[in-house]
């Protein structure tokens, strides 16, 4: 048995990531479900060091994305490459070293405490040397999120916003180099919103990846590196916030007529609705993918 723990033990880690590097990436990215396809030829590269913000309408993508970037979810066509290896090549203990994944909705049939709910991050590191950072990175991680005081409460006594701040205390308390979260500001008050923001940010500068869904356009510009906006499983545009986030496009891929200004204090992006006399009549016409010559359509 000892011998048995101790090779469990020298399994090899992950290494730490250099700046920059390239630790999920998708390739010609197809795929279908229920009859329809929801991606298409998508491209996309999620760096050591940043945040990037998965944005777009109800329906575009954006989870589905999410989930074949983890690996939970295998493509019709293209490739999901994991830290340069495809996604479909690690043995399952072997990703949940590499990857964290924050789903859009936590549920839990048994009334857990959310510590324990919480210590479920450190399950992939038993046998591993780094099960000796089991209690530290528990403390941790309810500690960021705002959640110690909940620690005897079970799970299931909880209110959404609650849920959302452990089960994110969950994936911190995993500590992986690749944070995969799926809108995880949407059941969190103005407060919360910001403090899962700033974690992301704060994780990224410690030198891991961060992608995240958000609906919110105001927070993606406020705190990603790059934002990727995906239309009818597209991708319509990707690159800094400054960038990406325009009127012309933003209007077109979400049919909603918006203006985007430079916040007064910070520079940044800020995307206003517009509303009653000043919202233009008519609908918007179809938005065309950068470099091509057609809207981008389902066909």
């Amino acid at each position: 048995m000892r011998r048995a723990r101790f090779a469990l033990r020298e399994r090899a880690l992950p290494p730490p990531h250099a700046p920059g590097e390239v630790l999920a990436e998708a390739r010609g990215l197809s795929v279908g479900l229920g009859g329809r396809r929801v991606l298409a030829s998508v491209d996309l590269l999620a760096r050591a060091g940043e945040v990037l913000a998965l944005v777009g309408p109800n329906g575009a993508g954006k989870s589905t994305l999410l989930s074949a970037l983890a690996a939970d979810l295998t493509p019709d066509e293209g490739t999901v490459l994991l830290s340069g290896r495809p996604a479909a090549a690690w043995p399952s203990r072997e990703l949940a070293l590499r990857r964290a994944v924050l789903p859009q909705s936590a549920a839990l049939s048994f009334p857990f405490p959310v510590t324990e709910v919480v210590r479920m991050g450190r399950a992939p590191w038993a046998g591993t040397p780094r099960e000796d950072e089991d209690e530290p990175a528990v403390r941790e991680a309810m500690a960021a999120t705002e959640v110690t005081a909940l620690g005897a409460r079970s799970f299931p006594s909880l209110s959404g916003g609650e849920r959302a701040r452990v089960a994110l205390a969950r994936v911190l308390a995993q500590r992986t180099g690749l944070l995969l979260l799926d809108e995880p500001t949407a059941a969190l008050d103005l407060r919360h919103q910001e403090l899962v923001l700033r974690i992301a940010r704060e994780r990224a500068a410690a030198g891991d990846a961060v992608v995240v869904v958000l609906h919110d356009l105001n927070l993606a510009a406020a705190h990603a590196d790059r934002v990727a906006v995906l239309h009818r499983g597209r991708l319509a545009a990707e690159g800094s916030p400054g960038k990406v986030l325009r009127a012309p496009l933003l209007s077109q891929v979400y049919r909603q007529p918006v203006e985007v200004v430079p916040h007064p204090g910070t520079g940044t992006p800020l995307v206003l609705p517009l509303r009653g006399s000043r919202a233009p009549a008519g609908p918007p016409t179809a938005p065309r993918r950068p470099g091509f010559d057609h809207p981008l359509t389902d066909s």
